[in-house]
């Protein structure tokens, strides 16, 4: 759905501290990698040619709300949610999750903002752009009641 995206994946050692525990710093690489992958699936790059040039997508603001560890050789579900799209930006709701645990309890509530960017070649920087229509026509939010776990989530209500 362009709403919403699932991935799994087994952690792997190096991922980990020397008790086993994924180092909070991979939660971000994960979330990233599934954004990557919802693009995927959609027909979309996170580094694109369009009509108008080159974009790409800069992360502007990020946050992870951890609540329960995750080791060494455990299977972590990512869930990606669209909390809201601007004419510029993305807002991504992302919960993890163990499969194992019945039912799945949140191991972590994360949330990364991107802002659609042009390379500017003649200045050699990023500029603002409106977010072409090949990805607002397939880029959706998701309705609220999806929303509702992960806002309980990061609030630390949940």
């Amino acid at each position: 759905m362009p709403h919403q995206h699932l991935t799994t994946r087994t952690i792997p050692f190096a991922d980990t501290d020397l008790a086993g525990i994924v180092h909070f710093t991979h939660f971000l690489r994960y979330m990233e990698d599934t954004e990557h992958d919802f693009y995927r699936v959609l027909g979309l790059s996170v580094h694109a040619e369009t009509e108008t040039g080159w974009i790409g997508w800069p992360r502007i603001e990020v946050q992870c709300r951890y609540v329960r560890p995750l080791r060494f050789e455990e299977v972590v579900e990512v869930q990606l949610l669209v909390r809201e799209r601007t004419e510029a930006t993305i807002d991504y709701a992302f919960l993890f999750r163990r499969p194992s645990d019945g039912p799945p309890r949140p191991l972590a509530f994360g949330a990364m903002t991107v802002a659609c960017a042009a390379r500017d070649t003649d200045r050699g920087t990023l500029k603002s752009h409106p977010i072409p229509t090949s990805f607002a026509d397939r880029i959706k939010v998701a309705p609220a009641e999806m929303l509702a776990p992960w806002e309980r989530g990061i609030a630390g209500e949940g």
